[in-house]
């Protein structure tokens, strides 16, 4: 089975951990954080969006100019862009790109965020709008000639597009905790995206996406695409020192899980299932299965990705194969202090999930992880546990 990573860009120095807030774009640590993805083996990039944020189709396009084979997943919100220009921008990202683009569909998990760019659908309405977007980017994709359409959501005359993507199409994907989510990714989507749950819960909801990919009468499914932030040391005691001060930092600098025990004593809980979803396993316990640590998502609010794994090298890079093992092929890996986890990640962590994974090939059996990774962890890094 071939595995696929992902990380996150980001276009300055700010993380959460370091308390800077400088929105500015800085062009020398965009693509210096690039190669450091593409030089760690990660195989794409998300690149996020925001409504304060910078645009994500010019940051994906800088992106595929300081790399060869690093793929950026340009996050969208329906409501910002008309699909027609939509599909002519992901296509000439492609062309730019050499056949690099892919796509991830926000529908929108908060009203309060949606409305700031005059987007005042309701959930479900959002929803069925993003099912209507997807089915026009793939006519427009598809067709030579002109055509027509008239929705719900969208009506044009006589559309064609001359910039045609370089395969011939371009991989979505979907995301969400949501019945709409999983209808709308089971049915349309390439890739359904997940964040990092317990091992049965992320069972669970692939297995919903599946069954409504059957419903929708496809005979394959999307691949499976699953988001951790892990915290790694060269020892265990290390790696939980480190989780510790993570924690104690986000929580200094996020008032989230104040806010969230107030709003549970009131009865209110997140407007998207996702985060209610993690809020909920958090509470269960801290730690579930081999490495999966949730009071991250607690101290942040589950605002987005946000629970932990934590260990060693090679106890993280058990855990990915746990889910490898469940079927997701897709592993989205970024950290707190994002550039030096980054960093991390690709010299310790990918090496040892894709030999595994090649000696699973090689031999038909699971294998085991060398102790001398460790070491090498060991003798160059100094556990960082700055902020």
């Amino acid at each position: 089975m071939t595995v696929e990573f992902i990380s996150a860009i980001n276009v300055n120095r700010s993380n959460e951990l370091n308390g800077l807030a400088d929105p500015t774009l800085d062009p020398s640590y965009l693509k210096r954080y690039a190669r450091v993805l593409e030089d760690g083996g990660f195989d794409y990039t998300l690149v996020p969006y925001g409504s304060p944020g910078h645009d994500p189709f010019i940051i994906a396009a800088a992106v595929t100019q300081h790399t060869e084979k690093l793929k950026p997943i340009v996050a969208l919100r329906p409501n910002t862009i008309y699909p027609t220009v939509a599909a002519k921008a992901l296509a000439t990202l492609d062309q730019l790109s050499g056949g690099r683009a892919v796509v991830h569909f926000i529908a929108g998990g908060s009203d309060a965020e949606q409305a700031r760019e005059g987007d005042r659908l309701n959930k479900v309405e959002r929803y069925a709008r993003q099912e209507e977007y997807i089915q026009i980017l793939r006519k427009v994709w598809a067709n030579t000639e002109p055509f027509s359409h008239t929705g719900t959501y969208y009506s044009f005359e006589d559309f064609v597009s001359v910039v045609r993507p370089t395969n011939g199409t371009i991989p979505i994907s979907v995301g969400g905790s949501s019945d709409d989510a999983y209808r709308v990714g089971g049915a349309l989507g390439d890739i359904f995206g997940l964040w990092g749950e317990p091992l049965k819960e992320t069972q669970e909801q692939i297995d919903r996406v599946a069954a409504q990919s059957r419903l929708a009468g496809r005979s394959d499914t999307p691949r499976t695409w699953v988001t951790f932030r892990p915290i790694i040391a060269p020892t265990e005691e290390l790696a939980w020192e480190k989780a510790h001060h993570v924690l104690s930092t986000l929580q200094e600098r996020s008032g989230a899980a104040t806010l969230w025990r107030q709003r549970k004593n009131n009865g209110q809980a997140p407007a998207n299932v996702g985060s209610q979803r993690l809020l909920d396993i958090a509470a269960g316990g801290d730690l579930h299965d081999r490495a999966l640590w949730t009071p991250t998502a607690t101290a942040t609010g589950a605002a987005g990705a946000s629970t932990a794994l934590v260990g060693t090298p090679e106890t993280v890079a058990a855990a990915i194969l746990d889910y490898v093992d469940l079927g997701a092929d897709l592993i989205s890996i970024r950290g707190y202090d994002n550039f030096n986890d980054a960093v991390d990640y690709g010299g310790y962590v990918i090496p040892l999930v894709r030999e595994e994974l090649a000696h699973r090939e090689r031999t038909g059996q699971k294998g085991l992880l060398q102790a001398e990774h460790l070491g090498a962890y060991a003798e160059n890094s100094i556990g960082r546990v700055s902020a």
